[in-house]
């Protein structure tokens, strides 16, 4: 009866483990949709329409697939290794989520500015941790921070131009 108790409750503790990294995808699928949300009109949006934005900047369907595939790659990453950046990775979802709402829904450009670098800084710091721990979250996780420093580009060019 007593290692069946210990079996249990060592089955439970797994399973809690298991609910909790499985909260990550639900968390970025939600940063996925509420992001949206703030920039799903785009193409129509007349602020957005009228700023001059940069010549690399890509034409709009491209972010409709970059930001899923990369929000995929960085759920996985972060699944791997759960323990060691669950804080911070959740902080950093937090800050992707209302750049879209800063830049889109606000027009605040230089704010958003600002947010985008705070998450630059959390991803270093993110991308740090996952080398000491894991090759594969590594590279899994690199390419969303490539494009959040080219975002940031996209971004700062428009606070300068505009």
């Amino acid at each position: 009866m007593v290692i069946f108790l210990k079996q249990l409750v060592d089955f439970l503790e797994v399973d809690n483990l298991i609910n909790k990294k499985l909260s990550i995808f639900i968390f970025v699928l939600l940063a996925l949709v509420l992001g949206s949300f703030a920039s799903s009109n785009t193409s129509d949006d007349i602020w957005y329409k009228g700023l001059e934005k940069s010549a690399l900047n890509p034409p709009g369907y491209v972010f409709g697939i970059v930001w899923p595939i990369l929000y995929l790659f960085m759920s996985i990453a972060a699944y791997r290794v759960y323990d060691s950046i669950s804080k911070i990775f959740f902080i950093q979802l937090f800050f992707n989520t209302i750049w879209s709402w800063l830049f889109f829904a606000f027009q605040l450009p230089l704010i958003a500015l600002f947010d985008i670098w705070i998450l630059i800084f959390l991803n270093i710091k993110i991308l740090f941790l996952l080398n000491k721990e894991d090759k594969l979250s590594t590279f899994l996780y690199l390419p969303y921070l490539i494009w959040l420093i080219f975002a940031s580009y996209l971004n700062l060019y428009i606070v300068i131009n505009n």
